[in-house]
């Protein structure tokens, strides 16, 4: 039973597809991703956001660190006043247009926040 300070987990309806994406991953994500960002959510138990993407996504997903969440899965979505935890909360409230964050874009954000591997040279650094 949720109580006032949980989130009550909804169904992923027929409308978006979720990415789970670990905390200091999605928060330089979301960082990179700026106002491109659609809606987010942050659960602080699992220490996950939840990035919410068009239908279909997560058929194809493949992001290092991070989960698909198909439709018809639970995720913890929070009343729309709650902006801070306790439990999860919106780290980016749905707006007027809409819920959604480009797939392609959240990748590239996720890759960036990765940055260079190591053993790995950049093109004009030393050693090159």
């Amino acid at each position: 039973m949720p109580t006032p300070l949980s989130a009550t987990p909804t169904v992923a309806v027929d409308d978006w597809d979720v990415i789970r994406v670990p905390r200091q991953l999605g928060l330089a994500a979301m960082a990179i991703l700026g106002a491109r960002a659609g809606a987010v959510v942050e659960d602080p138990l699992p220490g996950a956001l939840y990035f919410f993407v068009p239908c279909g996504t997560a058929a194809g997903w493949a992001a290092e660190n991070t989960q698909a969440i198909p439709q018809g899965e639970r995720v913890p979505l929070p009343p729309r006043r709650r902006t801070s935890g306790p439990g999860p909360h919106w780290r980016v409230c749905p707006g007027e247009d809409g819920w959604l964050t480009d797939p392609a874009a959240l990748h590239a954000a996720i890759a960036d926040a990765f940055g260079p591997r190591v053993g790995n040279v950049l093109e004009g650094s030393a050693g090159a």
